[in-house]
Parts: C-alpha cells; structure tokens; sequence
C-alpha cells in the first residue's frame, strides 16, 4: 500500500487519537477513564510497526512513533490512578461503607457469633449432636484434617504437603462462594441471607465444638486464629450486604421497590468489593501460614490477636477523616 493511501485511510484516527492525548495531558478524567484508550493505543502502535515494515517516510514514522510514546505514558498514567483507586477504597472507602451499614452488620454478626457459639457449647456439652449438622464422614474428615499427629493441619488427608498453593485457590474459590452465596440469597427478601448466616454458624459452631471435645482443640483453635478475623468477618459483612438487599425490597420508603433495590445493590457491591479482599488474605493465611504444624501454639494465638486487631481497627476507624461515599 503507497503511503499517501496509507495516510488517507487513518489519518483521521490519528487526529482523534492525538486530540484525546492533550485532554489526558491536561488532567481531564473523564476521558482517561474511557474504554477505548487502550484499543485506540494498541492500533498506533500496529500503524508504527506497519509504517516501519513498508520503510514509509521517517517523517510519518516519527509521528507515529510520537503518538505512541504519549499514549504509552497516558495508559501507565491510568492504570496507576486505578490502583491508587482501589487502594483508597481498600485504606478508606470500604470501612466507611461498613460503618454506613452498621445496623445489618450488627444483625448479621448477631445471628452469625450467636449461633455458632451456641452449637459449639453444645455440641461439647452434648457430643451426639454434631450429627445434626455433619454427616458421618464430614465428621471423620473432620477430625483426620486436625489430628494432633498430622504432618499438616487442616489440610485433607488426600493432598500432598507441597500443595499450598492448591489449597490456597480452594479456600480462594470455597470461600467466595459462601459469601456471594450469602450475599445474592438477600433478594429472597432477606431470608436467604439470615438462613446461610444461621446454617454457617451452626455448622463452625458444630466443628469447633466436637474438636474441642474430642481433644483436637490443640490444633483447631491455633489454626482458625490467624485467618479468622478476615474470613469470618468476611461472612459477617457478605451477610450484611444481602441484608440490605432485602430490606430494599421489603421496605424500599418513598421509593419504587426497583429504585431502592438499585441503590441498596450499588451500595452493597462496594461491600461485597471488600470482602473479596477480605477472603483474598484470608486464603492466602490459611494456605500458608494456619496450616504450619512447626509453630507454637502460643506463636499463633498472638498473631490471630494482632490480626484481629488490625482488622478491627481498620473497619473502625479507617477513612474517618474523609467524606462518606455515596
């Protein structure tokens, strides 16, 4: 293809493309957040590489290749305001979402700490009614995952020791799906949401309390106290979360139920958002660091404490100095 043909066929994209440059360069967001960027970014670089290949004129091959610096700049430029983003959610955004929402968190964590200590005390007082919860084998699982004697704790008889990061994307992928499953049943006017937090409390209350009876406490509770503060407020938070999607529904105001249900969803998924980072840690925690057999109770009891401290201290006070999101 001549170059003047060449030319012809994009120079109009090229004006486009330098003219949503000078925007960028002159700070204008709305359109550093634009989709098409990264497209129209990569199709500069394609016309360079075929302006070179052709041997076309250095003086259109400078251009492009101008274009594409600016472009390459700009596109780093956006990607590094999108993790500064969610890192300010991560830091502010997000706590100050679950502060908004006390009022289900306190619900949620209600029913969730609530049932779940209730079972475990009688589960121990009264070892038969683990079977209430867990079938024969799930109790069997139970006990090999957190026998004193094994090699690792926590971890399935059947998978190797070296596996951590196998066991890391399963608590990644059992985890998330417990807490959109709690979260999504809230558009069964809420209810959904109240049956998972209630069955997920019976059913840690349960384990806990068999193991602690059957003298497997040694192992379980120094397991469960590094990654529990993420993981189980997590579940807390999700629970919220669909809580106010029923609310939505069953008492949407002066709102159409639609517009409610929109707005306590838009909320919502910010918090869902923060749980997916909650589990994210509490996966990795689990996998690499609960599972260890070689350190001391007392190792792990303090590092449980300082995490349930950090997480605490995050969802209270982080963000308190900036305005609410919408």
């Amino acid at each position: 293809m001549k170059q003047s043909l060449f030319e012809n066929l994009h120079q109009a994209d090229w004006q486009r493309f330098a003219t949503r440059l000078t925007l960028l360069e002159k700070n204008a967001r709305t359109i550093t957040a634009s989709e098409t960027f990264s497209l129209d970014y990569r199709r500069i670089c394609q016309h360079l590489a075929l302006a070179r290949e052709r041997g076309y004129s250095s003086y259109l091959v400078d251009s492009l290749q101008q274009l594409a610096l600016r472009g390459h700049q700009q596109l780093y430029r956006h990607r590094s305001n999108q993790l500064m983003t969610m890192l300010t959610f991560v830091l502010a955004g997000f706590p100050r979402r679950v502060r908004a929402e006390w009022r289900f968190v306190a619900v949620s964590a209600l029913l969730f700490f609530a049932c779940m200590l209730g079972m475990g005390l009688l589960v121990h007082a009264v070892p038969a009614m683990v079977y209430s919860v867990l079938a024969p084998e799930q109790v069997h699982q139970m006990q090999g995952m957190y026998d004193p004697g094994s090699r690792r704790i926590g971890v399935p008889a059947e998978r190797g020791s070296g596996e951590d990061w196998v066991m890391f994307g399963y608590y990644i992928m059992n985890n998330i799906g417990i807490a959109f499953q709690t979260y999504a049943s809230g558009l069964l006017l809420g209810l959904g949401s109240l049956f998972f937090l209630v069955y997920n409390g019976l059913l840690i209350g349960a384990v806990a309390g068999h193991l602690t009876q059957i003298g497997y406490g040694q192992t379980f509770w120094p397991f469960v106290a590094g990654h529990g503060a993420f993981e189980l407020t997590a579940i807390v938070i999700a629970g919220a979360a669909g809580l106010k999607l029923g609310w939505a529904l069953l008492a949407p105001g002066r709102m159409t139920r639609a517009l409610a249900l929109r707005n306590a969803a838009r909320q919502s998924v910010q918090m869902m958002g923060g749980v997916m980072f909650m589990l994210l840690i509490a996966a990795f925690i689990e996998a690499y660091w609960s599972s260890m057999s070689w350190p001391a109770p007392w190792i792990k009891y303090l590092a449980g404490g300082i995490l349930w401290s950090l997480v605490a201290a995050w969802l209270l006070l982080a963000g308190k100095n900036t305005h609410a999101p919408d």
